[in-house]
Order: C-alpha cells, then structure tokens, then sequence
C-alpha cells in the first residue's frame, strides 16, 4: 500500500513509532551526556579538592615559617631593648653615683631649685629642706602676697646655683661642693 491509500491511523502510528525511536536516540544520547558530564565533574571536583589540599598545605608552610620569622624577630627586639635599658641603666648609675654631680645638679638647680632638689642630690639635707619648707611656706602664703615672694626668691637661689654649677670646672665643682662641702652658693 502507498503512503497515500494507507489509513491515518496506521500514518499516525508510523510516525509515532519514528518518533519513538527518535526519542529513545536522544535519550541515550542525553544518557551518555550526562554520564560524561558527570565524570567530568568528578574529575574536576577532584582537581579543585587537590589544588586546595596543596593550596593549604603552601598556606601552612608560609605561616609557620612566618611564626618563626616574627619569633625571632620578637627575640632580636627584646635583646635590643634589654641591650638599651642596660646602657641607659649603666648611663643613669655614672650620672647618679659618680663622684661629680655636676650637670645633674645644675640641671635640677635651674629646673625645680626652689623645691631644693639639687640640695638633696649632693647630699646637703639641712638645706634641701630649709628650701623645701620656705617653698611650701611661700605656696600656703601666697593669698597673702608675701608667699609669692618667698617663692620667687627660692627660685632665684636655685637658678643662680643651677648656673654656677654648670659654669665652674669638674674640678673646682669636686672640690668646692663635694669635697669641701660648700651648701650655699
């Protein structure tokens, strides 16, 4: 029978059964596709966990090999700093317990002399204190007017001696207020 005479029936099952196997093709094909795609995945999945495996492991190379750079860098800094506060350690005790007091004196003298520190220094207490106590005097006046004065002329006392102090020579300053225990000007 030609394909005109043929029933539509028959027609329709015909192209039924054509499209059936044309769907059972695709679906094999769409079948293989996926399972390629999925190996494919796989395969990639399994790339992207060993590149983050080696990526961690970089990772924890470089941090600990910072942690030691930045340990031994902590060590160096701690032994320069503990190198420093010997040396100003060392300094200070050549300032504060050598002979001369000179520069220490007269330093503290121009600075705080009416409170008569410089006094204390090369061991004059009698009249670091008389210093101390007309200061304190001066302040607790002050309201008074005469306070004020007392104040200034312990400041004076003290300047002039910072001044003195740092003019005269090691040697005349060693034996005039160290040796000869000279305690005013």
């Amino acid at each position: 029978m030609s394909e005109e005479n043929k029933d539509p029936e028959d027609k329709a099952e015909g192209k039924f059964d054509k499209a059936k196997g044309k769907a059972k093709e695709f679906t094999e094909e769409a079948k293989e596709s996926a399972k390629e795609a999925k190996e494919k995945v796989k395969e990639s999945a399994k790339k992207a966990k060993d590149k983050a495996k080696e990526f961690a492991e970089d990772a924890k190379d470089s941090a600990k090999e910072f942690a030691e750079e930045t340990k031994e860098a902590a060590g160096d800094f701690a032994e320069g700093a503990k190198k420093t506060a010997n040396e100003f350690s060392e300094g200070m005790k050549g300032v504060t317990e050598s002979d001369n007091k000179k520069i220490l004196a007269g330093i503290l003298a121009i600075i705080l002399g009416s409170l008569g520190i410089h006094k204390f220094i090369l061991g004059y207490q009698k009249e670091g204190f008389i210093l101390l106590g007309v200061t304190i005097i001066g302040f607790v006046l002050s309201c008074v007017g005469v306070g004020v004065f007392m104040v200034w002329i312990t400041g004076m006392i003290g300047f002039i001696e910072g001044i003195i102090y740092l003019t005269k020579s090691d040697e005349d300053f060693y034996n005039t207020y160290q040796v000869g225990k000279k305690p005013w000007f």
